[in-house]
């Protein structure tokens, strides 16, 4: 634990409350100052799936390889043969590869990103919006994403435990209430 301590700023107090989720983690250890390990237990669920990889060193998200290929009329789900047991204290984010997003005319996840608890124990599935110039009808001009390529990675994250506070007053702040563009262009 002091290790962590060490990669935040100690006068961070908010940061340092939030610490509290690593010590709720037994699988948490240290390789560096500045890198977390955690355990990750990974079910394969058919014989195509593939256990999630880091493309290169560094990478923050583990690519996932598509398993199956369900097409409709308003989107593609593409299913990974795998599922997840996430410890305590975080969750995995879902985004899609940058590689789908980019062919013309590209691909978005049908609900933005997808959120992972660490209780859900299903099977990790893709679904993605299908292009509109394709939906359409106005171009045919569209990749398929295929089986056995990898379509989409997880980043997993820690999350705080949040103590909601009823309150009839919030802080000042710079900001106030402004939104939706605000704070310029």
């Amino acid at each position: 634990m002091k290790e962590l301590l060490k990669i935040f700023k100690k006068e961070d107090k908010t940061i340092q409350d939030n610490i509290e989720v690593f010590r709720n983690v037994e699988e948490v250890t240290t390789n560096s100052k500045d890198t977390i390990n955690i355990s990750l237990r990974i079910k394969l669920l058919n014989e195509m799936a593939k256990m999630p990889k880091y493309s290169q060193d560094g990478d923050v998200g583990l690519d996932l390889t598509a398993t199956s290929l369900n097409f409709t009329s308003g989107y593609i789900q593409l299913g990974t043969g795998i599922s997840l047991e996430i410890p305590k204290g975080y969750f995995g984010l879902l985004l899609p590869r940058s590689s789908i997003t980019k062919s013309p005319p590209g691909m978005s996840l049908k609900n933005s990103c997808g959120v992972i608890d660490s209780n859900y124990r299903g099977e990790i599935i893709f679904r993605f919006e299908l292009p509109y110039n394709f939906k359409y009808g106005v171009s045919d001009e569209f990749e398929m994403p295929k089986v056995g390529e990898r379509v989409g990675q997880i980043i997993i994250l820690p999350h705080p435990t949040i103590t909601l506070v009823e309150s009839q007053e919030l802080s000042d702040s710079n900001r106030g209430s402004g939104g939706f563009g605000s704070t310029g262009k």
